[in-house]
């Protein structure tokens, strides 16, 4: 039996990691779970599984009523509860699926604690992949963080069936968002209720606009570098409308390995929460013939002008990843406010990043620097609009 904390336990990820727990409870106890402000998701989620220790990251003690038959467990409040969850509470794994830079300090305390990080935030990467992956190195007793994120878990897969080849390029696939025909004009005028349609998958508010920015697929690009090990001119992106092939590397000798199911997140956080093994989920298999085709073209960086920029803070090194993240954090939020248009998200972001010029990213000092410095830049730059 593995003992797992889960960071962000109410959202889509966190929740399909308890239903793989619930299923297979012979393999899995939970041991704490924080949400942000969910209490009420919490709260039933804590009657099921009874962990150890419990948290609200986003409200202190005296905001909630903790029901009298829950206070069997130890909880816990703000920032605090966070760490606590990540490096306190004994565990094997800590599965990281909160959102935004609050990854960063959760992913650093568990691997300090000699926890296995199974990662689903992606933020964690790209502010600090340097400082992450020497963290993480791989062990005696196998990997110290396992990637949860569908295209980054098909890669890592990929990669243990390559058996020590090394790959020539990634390729990246990428649903195309909600927006993913729509011309320059009809973006202009895109809402949010239209941003928050994904075809093809169930996501958080954030990750979904995201993902109609093509900003989600931008982290993604930078994940791939510091997970993978990879060039920029090594990462390519291909629009993939089915969500059926989830990544692919490719050989020197013209191979590929591509790793394909139906789109469903259970299947990935099942992979990294049973690793080696592969475990039985409620995830449906794939019908190909029912599917019939799977379809690629190139990302339209024109339209889309995320990719580009991922490619350029690449190139540009140090802090350049970590501020694009945070400016995009707050041009999306400003985005979901209903503040500034669809289009302006690009904008800020490349505008911040302009402004903000050249700054390190070797430390975790200099990391939250860059981080809040591009913050208050991209907030100017709203308040322009």
């Amino acid at each position: 039996m593995r003992t797992i904390n889960i960071l962000g336990s109410t959202g889509s990820i966190g929740t399909q990691a308890l239903q793989i727990a619930s299923l297979h409870p012979e393999r899995f106890r939970v041991n704490a779970i924080t949400a942000h402000r969910n209490a009420d998701a919490l709260f039933a989620q804590v009657r099921e599984f009874r962990p150890v220790m419990a948290g609200l990251t986003g409200m202190e003690s005296h905001e909630v009523q903790i029901p009298e038959d829950l206070r069997f467990c130890d909880w816990r409040f703000g920032r605090e509860a966070l760490l606590c969850a990540a490096a306190d509470v004994p565990c094997d794994d800590v599965l990281v699926s909160v959102v935004g830079m609050v990854g960063l300090p959760a992913v650093m305390a568990a691997r300090k604690a000699g926890r296995r990080v199974l990662l689903a935030n992606k933020e964690a990467l790209i502010a600090g992949g340097k400082l992450v992956m020497a963290a993480c190195p791989d062990g005696e007793d196998g990997p110290t963080l396992i990637p949860v994120d569908s295209e980054h878990s098909a890669i890592y897969q990929c990669l243990k069936a390559s058996q020590g080849n090394s790959y020539e390029k990634i390729l990246l696939t990428a649903s195309g968002g909600a927006f993913r025909n729509y011309t320059l004009e009809q973006l202009e005028n895109a809402t949010l209720e239209q941003a928050l349609t994904h075809p093809n998958w169930n996501m958080g508010a954030k990750i979904t606009v995201d993902s109609a920015s093509m900003f989600n697929k931008a982290l993604e690009i930078v994940e791939a570098k510091w997970l993978f090990n990879a060039k920029p001119e090594q990462i390519e992106v291909l629009i993939h409308p089915q969500s059926i092939v989830h990544s692919m590397i490719q050989f020197r000798d013209g191979a590929v390995l591509a790793q394909l199911g139906a789109p469903d997140m259970r299947v990935p956080i099942a992979y990294a929460m049973a690793y080696p093994e592969r475990i039985v989920t409620d995830a449906p298999k794939a019908d190909f013939a029912a599917i019939g085709q799977c379809t690629f073209f190139a990302a339209d960086t024109v339209r889309f002008p995320a990719i580009r920029i991922a490619y350029e803070t690449l190139r540009a090194g140090g802090a350049a990843s970590c501020m694009m993240n945070a400016a995009n954090e707050e041009a999306n939020a400003h985005f979901r406010a209903g503040k500034m248009k669809f289009t302006d998200i690009a904008r800020v972001v490349e505008n911040t990043l302009q402004r903000a010029g050249d700054l390190p990213a070797d430390t975790i000092e200099q990391v939250y620097f860059a981080d809040e410095k591009a913050r208050s830049i991209a907030r100017e730059e709203m308040a322009k609009l």
